[in-house]
């Protein structure tokens, strides 16, 4: 284990989740565990903000994604399954069960907020409270898909085209990419600390990276979504408290009914958007923290 310059404290881990698979981590804090897991292009990183408050009163751990980070990068199989988010769920149970905790809460963002909602339909037993930033479900987006968000998450259109074509186009400039991407949200790179866009662009950098990234975008537009419409036809739906939040100057916002959607899927949801855009945890930690505290059952200070 090593310490981490943005989260001085904290140390980090590699742990095996499956054959061939590791899963990298940074953990710190004391209290109940809170699993922390982070979105498109980015990597754990982005807590970085709200990881000391959150540490007073948690058991942090801030997992990068299997394809993201420093976690592993394994080739896609045929039909994406080992990019699925029912696999990256199952490498967070995993991840959690080896540093014994059976049982957690959940705060995740964009593409680990799809991985933490397949995670609580799948491992009911492991979650006891889920927290989903700016994200409706998978299923929904894709069946409401408008012009207008076709237009605004060109990304997701984007990464699923057969391989090589859009990891070629990465690889030749990943960090322009990741400008591009989130640099073209509501708040440009503003809100960004620039060691954590470093961050960023070291992952994407690293051999494996854009193609895992495609990855999983690709599973999400096909094996997810027939694992959502099984849910639905079997009447599955998620049973722990679910906190939903999103940017009010977002896409999510705007082409979506966030809290109506979430409750088509789950039986005890709250919810309400926030004063930022995408990147919540980044652009409005304060506000965030707010929210999130007491729904866990911590208070802010």
């Amino acid at each position: 284990m090593t310490p981490t310059p943005l989260f001085p404290g904290f140390t980090t881990c590699d742990v095996p989740v499956d054959e061939g698979v590791h899963i990298h981590a940074c953990t710190g804090g004391h209290g109940p565990a809170l699993l922390l897991l982070h979105g498109h292009p980015q990597t754990h990183a982005i807590w970085h903000r709200v990881a000391p408050e959150l540490a007073r009163h948690f058991t942090l751990v801030m997992a990068d994604l299997r394809g993201y980070g420093d976690s592993a990068k394994p080739a896609g199989e045929a039909d994406h399954g080992n990019y699925s988010k029912r696999t990256m769920a199952r490498d967070m149970l995993q991840l959690m069960r080896s540093l014994g905790h059976a049982r957690f809460d959940v705060l995740a963002h964009d593409r680990g907020a799809r991985v933490a909602h397949r995670l609580g339909m799948d491992h009911p037993q492991a979650v006891g409270r889920m927290v989903l930033l700016d994200i409706a479900p998978t299923l929904a987006m894709y069946e409401q898909t408008s012009e207008a968000f076709a237009r605004a998450y060109w990304h997701w259109f984007f990464l699923i085209q057969s391989a090589p074509l859009p990891e070629r186009l990465i690889e030749a400039d990943p960090g322009a990419y990741l400008r591009d991407v989130m640099g073209r949200r509501s708040a440009g790179l503003s809100p960004f600390d620039p060691r954590a866009l470093a961050a960023y662009e070291r992952s994407l950098r690293q051999p494996g990276a854009a193609h895992a990234m495609c990855e999983d975008y690709r599973a999400a537009a096909g094996i997810d979504l027939e694992h959502d419409r099984a849910d639905r036809a079997a009447g599955r739906r998620l049973a722990m408290p679910l906190l939903a939040l999103w940017g009010e100057q977002g896409v999510v916002q705007r082409c979506f009914e966030p809290l109506a959607e979430w409750q088509r899927v789950a039986d005890d949801v709250q919810g309400s958007a926030l004063p930022c855009g995408h990147y919540i945890a980044e652009e409005a930690p304060e506000a965030l923290l707010a929210r999130v505290l007491p729904f866990l059952g911590a208070t802010h200070r």
